[in-house]
């Protein structure tokens, strides 16, 4: 006989417990668990034989011929560069972000664009009422484009109303979040609402050809809320970043099932809403002179586009018996706890009574593991109180045996760099010159250290 088991799903993370407890054992939140509608649980003894009456399917080799995706266009290079070179009708695209860092203002730039250009746009707006959505329109000079606005939460009215006339190529949801399914108990915002309101959308989407983009609201570590599956529903999703702060977005391609994942979009925001950033190394590039100690430039790799930004590091040297502190902004604090730990076991260098303050200047996060060597000519030059010169990159993965090791795309770095006025580079030996630059290869960290270290 069929029975009912109970589950519980929690509405932060959507991890799934069969007993109800106080803390999700997956996110670690408190008072999140809440009861789904009971499962019938079938006995595998009484389950019919799943290999009869189904229908036969066609079963095609990997080189049959398929037409690539068309692009919509949205008129903002810099998001048509990072999701692939614009919007596939019927795909369905996921950004999340902190709150106030940009996202509407993006997507209503993007869909007043669309529709100037003559492409029906819908956009419905969950969380603000129309005349909002029309007042910051107005504030970006975009009053007058002919974007179909409409304030609702249910998923049946929005359905309904698309229906009654030719499908959007454009439909903007703002957000997912506010959104209910009447066929579905629970408040909005559920993990269960969630997504039972996007499949609902993405079914449109798919089969009337709408690009549809879902606007998501990001948990206290910056994940997107909600439900796990939500992500994978999607085809694309996006990641807007950017600190409050700082003037910069970047928006980061988290999953792209019609391109790569590599690619990234850099914004200003300004009083006129957000503009294209086209040469991204000026914002993180301050102006620079001779004479400073503990300044390397870098040329970071995100995606296809080198951006060069400026590693400072600053040591302090303490009394005996003092406790060291290490402080890192913008990069990883273990891979400089490594850094540290090879400078003084490999090249003699001592930090262990100093103070390390590391930063990423203008705000922005290096991952790159090319940054090491960069990192390391920083903190020899703040230690040796010797300036790196100031048209020289560096770039370079330290190995814990002390090794320089090459890394990929050498040519691109080197070729930006030129581009922007750098005369000459640190890089891992083999590396061909390019751009006419300087180029001084080093096959380990000790090599490099003396090089520093010999400058006078």
């Amino acid at each position: 006989m069929a029975k009912v088991q109970k589950r519980y799903v929690c509405q932060a993370c959507g991890g799934l417990s069969h007993r109800w407890q106080g803390q999700c054992p997956d996110c670690a939140e408190w008072n999140t668990l809440s009861e789904e509608l009971p499962q019938v649980v079938t006995p595998f003894s009484a389950r019919h034989d799943l290999r009869s009456g189904g229908r036969a399917l066609a079963l095609d080799g990997l080189d049959a011929d398929i037409p690539s995706p068309k692009r919509l266009t949205t008129g903002i290079d810099e998001l048509d560069r990072a999701i692939g070179g614009g919007l596939v009708p019927g795909s369905a695209t996921l950004i999340g972000g902190d709150p106030g860092i940009g996202k509407s203002t993006l997507l209503l730039q993007a869909a007043a664009r669309l529709a100037l250009a003559g492409q029906p746009v819908a956009y419905i707006s969950g969380e603000e009422a129309a005349d909002q959505v029309r007042l910051r329109a107005r504030r970006l000079g975009l009053g007058k484009a002919p974007v179909r606005l409409g304030a609702a939460t249910s998923v049946r009215d929005i359905l309904h109303t698309l229906g009654q006339g030719a499908p959007p190529a454009l439909l903007v949801i703002d957000s997912i979040q506010t959104m209910y399914s009447d066929q579905i108990e629970g408040a909005p915002g559920t993990v269960s609402q969630v997504r039972a309101s996007a499949h609902e959308l993405i079914r449109f989407a798919k089969e009337t050809g709408t690009a549809l983009v879902l606007v998501g609201h990001v948990t206290k570590d910056g994940s997107i809320a909600g439900p796990r599956v939500l992500e994978h529903m999607v085809d694309t999703v996006l990641a807007f970043e950017g600190e409050r702060s700082h003037q910069y977005r970047i928006l980061r391609v988290v999953k792209n099932r019609f391109g790569g994942t590599d690619e990234i979009g850099v914004f200003a925001m300004d009083e006129g809403g957000l503009s294209e950033v086209a040469n991204p190394s000026s914002l993180f590039l301050t102006a620079r002179g001779d004479g400073v100690s503990g300044a390397v430039v870098f040329p970071a790799l995100e995606g296809t586009r080198p951006i060069l930004v400026e590693i400072q590091a600053l040591t302090v040297r303490l009394a005996s018996g003092a406790t060291p502190r290490r402080a890192v902004v913008g990069w990883d604090s273990g891979r400089l706890a490594m850094i540290l730990a090879v400078l003084e076991a490999r090249c003699g260098l001592s930090f262990s009574t100093a103070e390390v303050y590391l930063n990423v200047a203008g705000g922005y996060r290096v991952s790159d593991p090319a940054c090491d060597v960069a990192v390391a000519a920083a903190l020899v030059s703040a230690l040796a109180e010797r300036p790196v010169p100031a048209d020289a990159v560096a770039f370079g993965e330290v190995a814990l045996s002390g090794e320089v090791r090459p890394v990929a795309h050498a040519n691109i770095r080197l070729k930006e760099s030129a581009k922007l006025g750098f005369g000459r580079a640190l890089a891992p030996a083999g590396v061909a010159p390019q751009g006419g630059m300087t180029l001084s290869g080093f096959a380990t960290l000790g090599a490099l250290v003396d090089h520093l270290l010999a400058r006078g």
